[in-house]
């Protein structure tokens, strides 16, 4: 039996001593005991109430999603954290997916909100081998969640041997599944990001990054336009899995070889406009960075690069970045306007719009196209804990050049947490400002009406 499981056995059956209604508790225990050992409480189609309510614990992701590490250092020690993560990890190979789908979800959490690099040091091979078992044996929720923990567990190892040993366990298992037409397009999806960002961090092997990067181009090459009379691409199921494809595939470009890149840029800078046509909104703001992107390593390798489709580009850009049709959602037509203005300035004036994150004392301004997606890039995987890694983690430190870490002593970080109270009374107060603006101008409105 795990160290867990015997650990919380006194919680269970009460103390060992007592008067006889204490002796019979310990023997009704017994007898449930007794009663469970035949029933095999893990099974996918019936879990008891005892086996999970031992596990709610340890596999509910919401814990670490939603407290993140301040509640952690709030409320629990470094301890009681690491013994809640060993439970996790047994979980992994409980007999019960949902079980091990939860402990993988808990785990990612915990390692997205807090740094645990000695920790996960130790238990890397364990992690990896359980990754492994659930992309290879699991259904798509639970290969969607073993990728994700996958990227997480690169992000916290950084670059070196730890995380090249865990690509090259994963890396074929990943590229196997992406490949695979009748697996689930979101577990493919996951997969494609998780392959570019293991990549990006691990790979010290050239042949190994050109691999990857013609795995990936197999994917959104097929979104292409072919025909010839055709004016626009219809999205399809597999649109997704293309568009995270293109972006793992742009993230990867980044760290290429000046040769490659260039080789790169001759494939596919007159065919990647194409995906601008596409009636997914989603696709089309991908390619549109994708574009900016390829136009800043294209200038910054030769300051008089010409593009021979000017023109047409630019008038493509335009038309999306003043796009008006009443067939589009107003939030996609929105969202797609802003940022084709700025990939429209970015390909006419070469200009970027820099953008400013804040973290902690510290601040970091993103200034190009190409430190803007790997921002996207892992703040999408790491959700609400980038900024506490962009504080504590020197993998991100290397690669947005901000130096060793600034420690910080007690009295300054207590002065600088904001309590769950104090951002409720403040959201609370912004609501209240934009209802009444809001209000407000609905009036307007009504009055400029009532005189027409």
């Amino acid at each position: 039996m795990p160290k867990n499981k015997k650990r919380n056995t006194p919680h269970r059956g009460g103390s060992g001593g007592g008067d006889g209604s204490g002796a019979a508790a310990a023997a009704a225990a017994a007898t449930a005991g007794g009663q469970h050992r035949n029933v095999q409480p893990f099974s996918d189609e019936d879990a008891s109430i005892e086996t999970m309510s031992h596990c709610s614990g340890y596999s509910d992701p919401s814990s670490f999603a939603e407290d993140g590490p301040e509640v952690l250092d709030e409320e629990g020690t470094q301890e009681d954290l690491e013994y809640k993560l060993k439970g996790l990890i047994d979980l992994t190979l409980d007999k019960s997916a949902k079980t091990r789908q939860a402990a993988l979800e808990g785990i990612k959490n915990a390692l997205a909100s807090k740094m645990l690099y000695e920790f996960i040091l130790e238990r890397r091979m364990t992690l990896t081998d359980s990754i492994e078992r659930c992309l290879k044996k699991g259904k798509s929720d639970e290969q969607r969640a073993a990728a994700a923990l996958a990227s997480v567990l690169c992000i916290q190892l950084g670059p070196g041997i730890e995380s090249e040993e865990v690509l090259k366990t994963l890396g074929p298992v990943l590229k196997k599944i992406i490949c695979d037409g009748t697996a689930n397009i979101q577990t493919r999806q996951t997969c494609a990001t998780c392959f570019g960002v293991c990549c990006f961090i691990a790979t010290d092997d050239i042949t190994e990054l050109y691999s990857t990067l013609e795995c990936l181009e197999n994917i959104f090459t097929k979104s292409y336009l072919k025909e010839k009379d055709a004016s626009v691409i219809c999205s399809t199921p597999n649109t997704v899995l293309h568009i995270s494809s293109l972006l793992a595939w742009t993230l990867l470009l980044t760290i290429c070889p000046i040769n490659e890149v260039k080789k790169k840029l001759e494939m596919h800078f007159h065919k990647l406009p194409s995906l601008l046509s596409c009636d997914d909104v989603n696709m089309r703001i991908a390619a549109g960075e994708s574009l900016a992107l390829l136009f800043e390593l294209a200038r910054g390798m030769e300051s008089d690069f010409f593009y021979e489709d000017m023109e047409s580009l630019t008038q493509m850009l335009k038309a999306l970045a003043t796009d008006g049709n009443k067939h589009r959602a107003k939030v996609d037509k929105r969202k797609q306007r802003s940022v084709f203005r700025d990939v429209l300035r970015a390909v006419e004036e070469r200009d970027f719009p820099t953008e400013t994150v804040k973290f902690g004392p510290e601040r970091m301004y993103i200034d190009c196209w190409v430190k803007k997606h790997t921002y996207d890039t892992f703040k999408e995987i790491l959700g609400s804990g980038m900024q506490y890694h962009l504080q504590s983690n020197e993998f991100l430190r290397n690669v947005f050049e901000l130096g060793p870490p600034v420690m910080l002593d007690a009295a300054t970080l207590k002065t600088m947490k904001i309590s769950r109270f104090e951002r409720h009374l403040y959201n609370s107060a912004a609501f209240k400002a934009r209802t009444k603006a809001r209000s407000k101008c609905r009036d307007k409105r009504a009055d400029v009406g009532e005189f027409f």
